[in-house]
């Protein structure tokens, strides 16, 4: 009787369990003909509220803008709440651990564009890039690999690629994925053909931990679906005021700055735009959910396409903030090396884009 007692039991916890995963992957699948339909019937709720119940007349300056506003924000959220929660689930695939596992013992290039490539996958902000930097040195992941990877796991993320396809299209979006991935290949690949080992702080070769086998936690589907979940709750929590800031001051120029209002000082004809755009962005400190969509309204304004991107790229590539906390780590040398390299890189790309576009 225990024993049939036992059995029954586990049998109830079992499909308990499962019921609960057919719940949860239920809602997913719920969830996404109800995002579909929202993001499709944007501009016409958009219309309805701008032009019936705010009754505002078409062509004039307040009323673009509000318009822009009202139809970008909710179009820009749920691109990323979307987008987030998918990318979200991936990352439950890779830890520091397995990343740092992957580019151990790899050579110069083939370990930069791997590194690359894992920098868009792995969670990463500019507070982790000492633990990121320490644990990578101490796995012995060459100084240039280690470059291409916090390189590109700050200037290709999620959040950037969202507001890009939302914004743009998928084109420029692509076309951004690409261009970073070649700076981070690039600029690692530089950074340690040069040697510049010598420039990390000397302390940091001789921390020395022993290595631990870390077993991986085992994951079933429904935890997945609730770090998607969370990486939702976290990433949007954290950047919806400044995309809704940053829509906000798009929304003003695009409603009332001139047409090619920006030609004259952003356009392609003046050679000078691009070093200007990244040497100005530089020192500035903002994430991607505030910069683009500023950069989206300079370009309706006459912003040449590689000028703006160039801008964009210092901004969030070459963050301010990152520089200071690696100051901790790297001498002077290696840092203005790094944001001489890279930032040469971005002048590249901001002048071929120019050419092309």
């Amino acid at each position: 009787m225990i024993t049939c007692g036992i059995v029954r039991f586990d049998f109830i916890a079992i499909t308990m369990k499962q019921l609960s995963t057919v719940n949860k992957i239920g809602m997913v699948v719920l969830f996404l003909p109800i995002w579909i339909a929202l993001y499709l019937s944007l501009d016409q709720l958009t219309r309805f509220i701008v032009h019936s119940l705010l009754s505002m007349p078409e062509d004039e300056h307040l009323t673009t803008a509000v318009f822009f506003f009202i139809y970008e924000v909710p179009k820009v959220l749920l691109l990323l709440t979307l987008i987030v929660f998918v990318v979200g689930i991936i990352r439950t695939y890779f830890s520091p651990e397995k990343t740092r596992a992957a580019l151990e013992g790899k050579p110069l290039f083939v370990g930069n564009v791997m590194a690359s490539s894992l920098g868009i996958v792995t969670p990463f902000c500019s507070c982790s890039a000492i633990p990121l930097f320490l644990g990578f040195v101490e796995a012995g992941i060459p100084l240039g690999i280690t470059f291409s990877f916090l390189i590109a796991a700050p200037m290709i993320n999620e959040v950037a690629i969202v507001l890009l396809f939302g914004l743009f299209g998928w084109e420029t979006a692509l076309l951004y994925v690409l261009m970073g991935l070649i700076i981070a290949i690039t600029s690692g690949w530089v950074i340690g053909t040069l040697k510049l080992e010598r420039y990390v702080e000397e302390w940091v070769y001789k921390i020395k931990s022993p290595h631990v086998s870390i077993n991986e936690e085992t994951l079933t589907i429904n935890d997945r679906i609730d770090r998607g979940w969370d990486a939702v709750k976290e990433v949007v929590g954290k950047v919806w005021i400044y995309i809704v800031l940053g829509i906000a001051v798009g929304a003003g120029v695009h409603g009332y700055v001139p047409e090619n209002f920006m030609a004259s000082i952003m356009g392609k004809d003046a050679w000078w735009s691009v070093p200007l755009s990244v040497l100005i962005g530089i020192p500035m400190y903002s994430n991607a959910a505030g910069i683009i969509p500023i950069v989206q309204a300079l370009l309706g304004k006459g912003a040449s396409l590689g000028t703006a991107l160039a801008f964009m790229m210092s901004v969030i590539g070459l963050s301010l903030p990152e520089m200071i906390i690696l100051k901790k780590v790297l001498k002077i040398q290696l840092i203005a090396a790094f944001a001489g390299i890279v930032g040469i890189g971005i002048m590249i790309v901001g002048f071929i884009f120019n050419a092309i576009y």
